[in-house]
């Protein structure tokens, strides 16, 4: 009876603390769910965060990828297709798109030059028997018979359990814009090179061409006092003045060059005849000709009144008929223009001479160059007559055949 009494009591206080058992346990529930919600809360605003820096960051790496011009690109080595992550040649612009090509096609548009270089080592990295492939090379653009440049590196990405690769992934870019500043860097040691060779040989040049006339001039000045004869006295006074205006040709060739080069020159137009002008030319190289050449012309009209500079143009025609007249021994030279046309007109000199080789008919305008050493003068006249029709608003052009002669040919607006 007194252990029932007991367990009645215990029961009874059992269901007095009853409730508040079970609200110390929904409050501590409710901690938990509440500490969860908050640790997820957290979690989600991170991920939301991170999502947002995802975004923003594939933003910037494919506008970056897209300004470089290059492209991800991977490679199943099993099935030998492409696929790209991102690729500059997307939006109908004029390069190939491979994407989704078998490695075979791939090579198709690339310069039959390159093709089995970069098929070789492609295939070496996918069969292992290298780590890395790097390859630059010409894709040819069918469609408007052009072609880019394309730089690519690669590696193994995957393997299998036998070590051979799975996947490969690369790179990709257009190069185009290097390669055109390498080549304008060649050109430019190149030019500089020349120009360097060019140079030494016009020094060379001129310390010979000077010495020679100033040699002659200081020997018969020397003895000229020692000559009582009056003839022998005259021929050495003509030899020292034709080497005096040798000489003097040779400093005003270096001066005019020195003001073309320098821009200092500028052009006098006036009106004239053009054919008193090369008149006046002719004479005077008329009494120092070879005695087996005949000097002639050949105007298209009794006369001719032009307006340009008139001694640029005068300088231009002294040097092309003294020019004819250094390679011709035999035969004629003869001075001449064409009816104008169109508001110009062709001035040219035609010569039985010598005759230029193929190779050198654009050379013999280069500055300081020289045909034959053998031949008196600097190489100074030719690229002289160029630069001065070039100013003119003209052009200077050669045909000669060696052994044949030659004809240079001025074109100038005359009004």
């Amino acid at each position: 009876m007194i252990n029932l009494t007991i367990n009645i009591a215990l029961d009874i206080q059992f269901l007095n603390m009853l409730p508040h058992v079970l609200l110390v346990l929904v409050i501590i529930s409710l901690g938990v769910v509440l500490w969860y919600q908050i640790r997820a809360g957290k979690q989600l605003k991170s991920e939301l965060q991170m999502l947002d820096k995802l975004g923003k960051h594939n933003v910037e790496y494919e506008f970056v990828l897209g300004t470089m011009k290059l492209s991800i690109w991977h490679l199943d080595v099993k099935t030998g297709k492409f696929t790209f992550e991102h690729d500059f040649r997307e939006k109908g612009n004029n390069y190939i798109n491979v994407d989704g090509m078998a490695m075979g096609d791939s090579l198709l548009p690339l310069d039959p030059h390159d093709t089995e270089r970069v098929r070789q080592s492609l295939a070496d990295l996918c069969d292992g028997h290298s780590s890395a492939y790097h390859e630059i090379y010409r894709v040819l653009v069918p469609y408007d018979n052009s072609f880019y440049w394309e730089e690519s590196y690669a590696t193994v990405a995957a393997r299998d359990v036998d070590g051979k690769p799975v996947k490969i992934v690369g790179t990709t870019q257009c190069i185009d814009d290097r390669k055109a500043l390498e080549d304008a860097l060649v050109k430019a040691r190149n030019r500089a090179e020349e120009s360097d060779r060019l140079k030494t040989a016009f020094i060379a040049n001129m310390s010979h061409e000077i010495r020679t006339p100033l040699n002659a001039i200081v020997g018969f000045t020397s003895v000229l006092p020692d000559i009582d004869d009056q003839d022998e006295r005259k021929s050495l006074l003509d030899l020292i003045h034709e080497n005096t205006q040798k000489l003097l040709r040779i400093v005003d060739d270096v001066v005019n060059i020195s003001k073309i080069e320098s821009g200092q020159e500028q052009l006098v137009m006036t009106t004239f005849d053009l054919n008193t002008l090369l008149a006046e030319a002719m004479a005077v190289f008329a009494e120092k000709l070879p005695s087996g050449v005949k000097l002639d012309i050949s105007f298209a009209q009794d006369a001719l009144s032009i307006t340009t500079d008139m001694i640029r143009l005068s300088t231009i025609a002294n040097h092309l008929i003294s020019n004819a007249m250094k390679f011709t021994q035999q035969g004629s030279i003869v001075v001449g223009y064409d009816n104008p046309v169109d508001g110009r007109v062709c001035i040219w000199v035609r010569d039985t001479g010598k005759g230029i080789a193929e190779e050198n008919l654009e050379r013999i305008f280069e500055r300081f160059y020289k045909v034959d050493e053998f031949i008196p003068g600097a190489g100074l006249g030719l690229s002289i007559c160029r630069v001065m029709a070039s100013s003119l608003g003209g052009s200077v052009t050669v045909e000669s055949k060696l052994g044949e002669g030659s004809i240079f040919r001025v074109d100038i607006p005359i009004k």
